[in-house]
């Protein structure tokens, strides 16, 4: 099955109703009970949320990237700090434990359902580059390095950036609603706790709300964390 064969997870509303209280001899129905809630329901935070989230950070580092990409073909030092900083979250939040849920509970999944196998393959393929391309970044940020060095820099981010903008998208939008179709609800209820209990293992008792802290600190000192230099002039 294609890509396209992947319906949009539906919910139901929820309507309450209340009757006004009736002068006379009339009967008012109850109004029926509330359905119980479903295990996904339940869970705080379910596991395609708890991986979009996850993304939303890498978005973010994305555009670190792009920050130093902007800065050294401007003809500015390469700003190795943050740029490193930037690519040990990616080496330790989204290679490490993000891609590692994903290539461990996600992945195997589809692909034992039948369910988007061609793609599910690319992405795999796509974690192994990513992490080369990580790699490679990790030791030209150790320190600063002369232009000739920041050529190679500039490329592999870019090159990074250019791969996880559509991987990420096609991640959200088609790979985690199949996940969600072919996972059963007391399972699906499961794996939100093992994610969780996964990432404080890994990242402290803040986890996620840690990471995120991590980032901001890197855009203030590109000084890109204020949200509105983004907003175009009228």
């Amino acid at each position: 099955m294609d890509d396209r064969d992947s319906p949009a997870v539906r919910r139901r509303d929820l309507l309450n109703l209340s009757a006004a209280a009736l002068a006379g001899a009339v009967t008012v129905a109850a109004p029926a009970a509330a359905a119980p809630k479903t295990p996904e329901e339940e869970a705080e935070v379910t596991p395609p949320e708890d991986l979009m989230r996850e993304h939303g950070v890498l978005k973010r580092l994305l555009l670190v990237y792009r920050e130093g990409i902007r800065r050294i073909e401007g003809g500015e030092r390469a700003p190795a700090q943050p740029l490193n900083a930037a690519a040990r979250i990616i080496r330790g939040f989204i290679e490490d434990y993000h891609e590692h849920l994903e290539e461990r509970y996600v992945f195997p999944r589809l692909r034992e359902a039948g369910r988007l196998t061609g793609t599910v393959s690319v992405l795999s393929l796509q974690h192994r580059r990513g992490r080369e391309l990580t790699g490679r970044i990790l030791t030209a940020t150790e320190r600063s390095r002369g232009a000739r060095a920041a050529h190679p820099l500039v490329a592999d981010m870019a090159a990074f950036v250019r791969m996880y903008e559509p991987h990420e998208a096609r991640e959200d939008t088609v790979v985690f609603p199949a996940f969600r179709e072919v996972v059963p609800a007391k399972e699906f209820l499961r794996l939100a706790e093992v994610f969780e209990d996964e990432e404080h293992r890994r990242f402290g008792p803040r986890g996620f709300e840690g990471v995120v802290d991590q980032v901001a600190d890197i855009e203030k000192a590109l000084g890109i964390y204020d949200l509105s230099r983004f907003t175009p002039g009228e």
